[in-house]
């Protein structure tokens, strides 16, 4: 049984906002792919250009729909050609005289062989012929009405390329019907040279002129200028046609057009139309052509429309290069998009801003102190997240271990909560848990009923806290090699697991290359890979140090991410000197860092990625010198590695 749809209501397509029915903007894709290219070396503004360009999982992206736009156009000027209106002039010039010289042939008088005459010696050119039969008088009623056919053709096809909808409106047209048009296209014309006169009572005439022939005039323009611009965009497409003809095809055509309707007329009140428009629109495209070599002929009015729509790909395919200054998506013309590639075309567009909007609303980009376009402190986060579901997943699937979510092994309640996630096992803090649901209940005057939203749990920590120092190398070899990605995402991770679940530690990220330098995450997340000489371990373990005996208190933690082995080293005067192969000085400094960690308490886990004989002896002799160990993992089990080294030195404490 269908129900009934109640009185004053109906369904229809969605033109107000949002479409209700649509899936939600899939965000957490769309900043994982954005942290990806970010982290690999794209600014957020290019990342982000590039997410639009190459579209989600479910929304082509912007590269797709201009593919799309540049195939739409080359399928109308390989399809069509422009000789439609000539081509049809001549059949029916042809059936006329056809059907008059039928007619002429019985007839045995002086007079049937003089027109026939007449009819031998007509030009040989179409528009020639026509003008010249302009006097006939015709013998055959069917030959005088293919006649008149032509005359009405053409006097159709004038006004369908300059007016929406005007050759299908002057079909079986009378006498009275050309005298409307013709009085409409005097007191347009009349109005434009008011407009241009700069006249203060052109709002009067315009208002004046729309009640007389606002029948002509489907878009319905409100002022003026919306009708100037209207008529302009159309008259400057009827031009682009012309100009795409042959000088032969362009000279048969203005002869004809004298013909429309019976009267020269039509013909001059179109032309002093187009003079104003162009004066009055100089920045229409009234002077480009087009090359339509396809088998399809077109006629007048089919014609400019074919070249509007070819502006109007034009158009659609700058609006989605994005590439002019100031762009945005909200600037594609949706209405046009959905003309030339249909609704799913436009529900894709629609998609990609809503997705561009979204990332900026919900704060997941914001703009830095200097203009730039960078990741927030909630993109991170929510990158973080990821990273580290990754990292920990990966471990658990080499060891076998299940993830733990606890945030203090030892039990030890902080005095601080947090709101429940997924996956959590700590116990709740009921109180706080009761409150949150009576709060809640309480503004919108309902029972008291608990939500998975309500939940705080409390959390415990370790009594123990580490300093903990991650070392990345951020020498050319790790671009060059795929590693900066990895690199990137595991301190991502260890990041994210400190911040969240061991508060209480220290962690400091250091970079090193030429130069080592302490870093931030964001930082870290936007650096781009520079080529240049040198590995300056030594620099790094000097940061690292200083880090750990800022906070005596802690447990030392030094990790070190690695390619090369040693070939730069700091100066007393605070210039790098590098050397390749590593020069015993280089060598010899950094192996007294790492003894002044060991005299710390630090043990020193390097993580070796790559097989070089040199690397692998000399980083084993540094991990012997300070109790500690090398790993070796892939690119892709780096990230695992890390965290997991660091949990497995934490549980000694």
């Amino acid at each position: 049984m269908t129900a009934a749809i109640p009185e004053g209501w109906s369904y229809g397509p969605w033109h107000e906002g949002p479409d209700p029915l649509a899936p939600p903007v899939d965000l957490r894709d769309a900043l994982d792919e954005l942290g990806q290219d970010v982290m690999a070396g794209s600014s957020p503004r290019s990342a982000l250009e590039e997410l639009l360009r190459r579209g989600t999982r479910n929304t082509q992206g912007l590269d797709d729909l201009t593919r799309r736009l540049w195939e739409r156009r080359r399928e109308l000027q390989s399809r069509h050609n422009l000789e439609g209106t000539l081509r049809d002039v001549q059949r029916l010039l042809d059936e006329a005289l056809a059907a008059e010289r039928h007619d002429l042939f019985p007839n045995p008088s002086d007079d049937a062989r003089f027109r026939e005459a007449q009819l031998d010696a007509l030009p040989s050119g179409t528009a020639a012929a026509v003008r010249e039969l302009a006097e006939y008088d015709w013998q055959s009623s069917e030959a005088r009405q293919k006649y008149e056919q032509i005359k009405e053709l053409l006097g159709q096809e004038l006004l369908g390329s300059r007016f929406e909808g005007m050759k299908e409106a002057m079909q079986n047209v009378t006498p009275e019907d050309v005298a409307r048009v013709n009085e409409m296209l005097a007191d347009l014309n009349a109005l434009l040279a008011a407009h241009a006169q700069d006249r203060p009572d052109v709002p009067q005439l315009f208002e004046q002129f729309m009640a007389k022939h606002g029948e002509f005039f489907p878009e319905n323009p409100r002022t003026v200028d919306e009708l100037i611009d209207a008529l302009a965009k159309r008259a400057a497409a009827a031009q682009r046609m012309m100009n795409s003809m042959t000088p032969e095809q362009r000279a048969e055509l203005a002869q004809l057009s004298q013909q429309a309707f019976g009267s020269p007329e039509l013909s001059q009140q179109l032309q002093q139309l187009d003079s104003q428009l162009q004066a009055l629109r100089p920045g229409e495209d009234w002077y480009s052509g087009e090359r339509m070599s396809g088998d399809d002929p077109l006629g007048l009015a089919e014609g400019a429309q074919a070249m509007n729509d070819l502006a109007e790909l034009d158009a659609l395919a700058e609006q989605l290069s994005q590439s002019y200054p100031g762009a945005r998506l909200e600037d594609i013309d949706l209405d046009a998009l959905t003309r030339q590639l249909g609704d799913e075309a436009t529900v894709d567009a629609r998609r990609l801003s809503e997705l561009e909007r979204e990332l900026r609303n919900q704060g997941l980009l914001e703009r830095a102190p200097d203009g730039s376009l960078r990741l927030s402190p909630k993109a991170l986060r929510q990158l973080g997240q990821t990273a580290l579901s990754d990292v920990l997943r990966a471990a658990r699937g080499q060891s076998g271990e299940r993830e733990s979510a606890s945030a203090g092994a030892a039990g030890e309640l902080s005095g601080s909560t947090r709101q429940w996630q997924f996956g959590d096992t700590q116990a709740w803090d009921v109180p706080k848990t009761v409150r949150n649901a009576v709060l809640r209940n309480a503004s919108v005057g309902a029972d008291v009923r608990l939500d998975v939203a309500d939940v705080e749990i409390a959390e415990t920590e370790h009594r123990a806290r580490a300093a903990v120092a991650l070392l990345v190398d951020t020498s050319w070899s790790m671009v060059q090699e795929n590693r900066w990605l990895p690199m990137k995402r595991t301190a991502l991770a260890l990041h994210q697991l400190i911040s969240t679940r061991y508060r209480n530690d220290a962690l400091q990220l250091i970079t090193f290359g030429r130069y080592a330098g302490v870093v931030e995450l964001p930082q870290l997340i936007g650096l781009e890979g520079t080529w240049e000489q040198g590995t300056n371990a030594h620099h790094a373990l000097l940061l690292a140090g200083r880090h750990l005996r800022r906070h005596p208190d802690a447990n030392p933690v030094v990790l070190m991410v690695t390619d090369g082995e040693p070939t730069a080293h700091l100066e007393p005067d605070g210039t790098a000197e590098f050397s390749y192969p590593p020069e015993p000085a280089t060598l010899r400094k950094t192996i007294f860092e790492v003894d002044r960690l060991a005299k710390l308490g630090a043990s020193l886990t390097v993580f070796r990625l790559g097989d070089d004989p040199r690397l692998e002896r000399f980083v084993d002799l540094l991990a012997r010198r300070s109790g500690g160990r090398v790993l070796a993992p892939d690119a892709d089990g780096l990230g695992a590695a890390v965290v997991g080294d660091y949990l497995r030195t934490r549980r000694k404490f």
